[in-house]
């Protein structure tokens, strides 16, 4: 084996000159060997500064920058103290906890720390996230056991308020991932709880892109003393005398090069084929608005001649942002996809023209996009996604819950001052989406939001859209026929007579235009309320899709 002096030195920017091996107090030669194993020898900035500290047993507090190695920055250290304790821990004896907001997180960390906590005996590790049933995950633990978890709040708050039989008195360490997103998405009841539930003799690691006046306040409650790590990647230099002097740090990787394209609604389809024509041998990530808008998407891009043989993989490497996140610290997360670990990146987030300072908003935030203009080649898809509408009724229905879906999302975005749902043309997002007919939205008739620049398919009947899967289309006529049935024995309903309603009605019509206006506003806002108390009920799992589309009533738009 070389000598550390006769050992080449790292060429890598993102990286420091430390390695792992170099590190104090040592690790163990197991850990050092997943770390080769994996490809890992130099210590970002990050690792550097924080691996030893836990290592150490202190508490940590960091501030560091999307795709600048935090999770081997946690996950190394807590597999050292696991490590180091006394004794084999019992089957449902919890050692460790990692906690970050959503699956997709909670996914890679679990990933990524196997290699590492398989390099202890005895020790086992379980994933908690939602999407599917609880009482699978109490079973496993109930016979597998569980020493690590890793998982999102609500499904381990789930899990601990359902189990007696986990056992957190020897708990050895607590990681909070993306504690700030962590907090702006409603979950500091839940943390709260589960830290309740932890001794106070244990190793904390809080790990955040921003430290906010929430994430002080939960590192005062959750960390003893502790020792406050922060690391920024230097702003990539776009213009040496305007941005990289309004901006001393940068929260995305250095390596990262940032874009927007600003185009009408109907235009974003063909720009985003025509980017994946031009990278067809790259690596991409698409984020959509709703999982309505992924699954219309994931349909219809296929169909499309232009993108034959066109392999689309979601793992990392150069991404496109296509929505702007409805949480603006998402996006942050999201374009760290790319340009991990000193790698170069993309990113293009694609707004509309009256969505324009969304980017001095991101700039603000230290996230500075360059401007990308739109190409003069990008095809006219739109014939091609109606032409699939007409074969298939799947890709049609899929396309109507994706338009509904997206509005509905875009009447809660966080930035509503930017992004004013009710400037929206829906019209020409109604032909973006490919749409044959424009679906009748209580929000347009309503708000009298634009429905110019839609042509709607003429001579089409929409009932008479088969499925293109035989099975669905039988049963699909099975339904109409009965509903026929139903409706010739149904007796024709007598005129009402005059009742409360209407009587209400009457009184509204003789009310003042201000005083309707007034009314009005008020039954807008307490809807809008509803529907946003929903969508959170949502995103906790509380409800599911079908639950939701039922209770907001877009079930019936087909």
């Amino acid at each position: 084996m070389a000598s550390k002096e006769s050992q080449p030195p790292n060429t890598n920017r993102a990286l420091t000159n430390t390695r792992f091996s170099d590190l104090q107090p040592p690790l163990s030669e197991p850990v050092l060997q997943a770390l080769t194993d994996s490809g890992f020898e130099f210590c970002t900035p990050v690792q550097a500064a924080t691996i030893p500290l836990i290592c150490s047993f202190k508490d940590v507090a960091v501030d560091a920058a999307t795709g600048s190695g935090k999770t081997l920055a946690f996950v190394v250290p807590l597999v050292e103290l696991l490590r180091r304790t006394s004794c084999p821990p019992k089957p449902h004896q919890v050692m460790g906890i990692i906690i970050s907001p959503t699956r997709e997180l909670s996914s890679q960390i679990y990933h990524v720390a196997q290699p590492f906590v398989s390099t202890l005996s005895n020790v086992s590790s379980m994933l908690l996230v939602g999407g599917a049933e609880v009482k699978g995950d109490i079973k496993k633990i109930e016979e597998e056991g569980a020493n690590l978890l890793i998982g999102t709040p609500g499904r381990l708050h789930d899990i601990m308020e359902r189990m007696d039989i986990l056992d957190f008195r020897n708990l050895e360490i607590l990681i909070l991932d993306e504690a700030d997103r962590l907090l702006d998405m409603g979950f500091q009841k839940q943390i709260n709880s589960i830290i309740s539930r932890l001794p106070k003799l244990r190793r904390t690691g809080l790990f955040s892109a921003t430290q906010t006046e929430a994430v002080e306040e939960l590192s005062k409650a959750g960390l003893r003393n502790p020792v406050r790590v922060e690391v920024r990647a230097e702003t990539k230099s776009l213009n040496e005398s305007s941005l990289s002097k309004q901006l001393a740090s940068s929260k995305t990787p250095s390596g990262l090069h940032l874009e927007y394209l600003q185009c009408e609604a109907d235009k974003k389809p063909s720009q985003l084929v025509d980017l994946l024509i031009k990278n067809k041998s790259k690596k991409i990530i698409i984020y959509f608005m709703t999982c309505a808008c992924v699954d219309y998407w994931g349909v219809v891009l296929p169909w499309l001649a232009v993108l034959k043989g066109f392999s689309l993989i979601p793992l990392h490497g150069k991404m496109k942002q296509y929505d702007p996140p409805q949480d603006p610290n998402v996006f942050v997360h999201r374009v760290g996809r790319t340009a991990r670990m000193g790698r170069e990146g993309s990113s293009i987030v694609f707004l509309l023209p009256k969505e324009e300072a969304y980017i001095e908003f991101l700039r603000i935030r230290r996230v500075p996009l360059e401007e990308r203009k739109c190409s003069d080649e990008a095809p006219d898809i739109v014939s091609d996604i109606r032409s699939a509408a007409k074969k298939d009724r799947d890709v049609m229905e899929k396309g109507l819950r994706s338009f509904v879906s997206y509005i509905r999302a875009y009447k809660e975005h966080h930035c509503s001052y930017i992004f004013r749902w009710k400037e929206l043309e829906v019209g020409k997002l109604g032909m973006g989406f490919g749409l044959l007919q424009l679906p009748l939205l209580s929000e347009v008739k309503r708000y009298s939001l634009s429905t110019a620049g839609f042509a709607p398919v003429e001579n089409i009947i929409l009932e008479e859209i088969k499925y293109k899967d035989k099975s669905r289309e039988k049963q699909r006529k099975k339904n109409l026929q009965a509903k026929k049935a139903r409706q010739q024995e149904e007796p024709k309903p007598r005129k009402p007579k005059a009742t409360a309603n209407t009587a209400a009605a009457s009184a509204t019509r003789k009310k003042t235009a201000k005083q309707r206006r007034t009314t009005q506003t008020m039954e807008d806002e307490d809807e809008m309320a509803r529907e946003y108390s929903l969508l959170k009920k949502l995103k906790k799992g509380a409800i599911d899709e079908s639950e939701f589309a039922k209770l907001t009533g877009t079930e019936d738009l087909l």
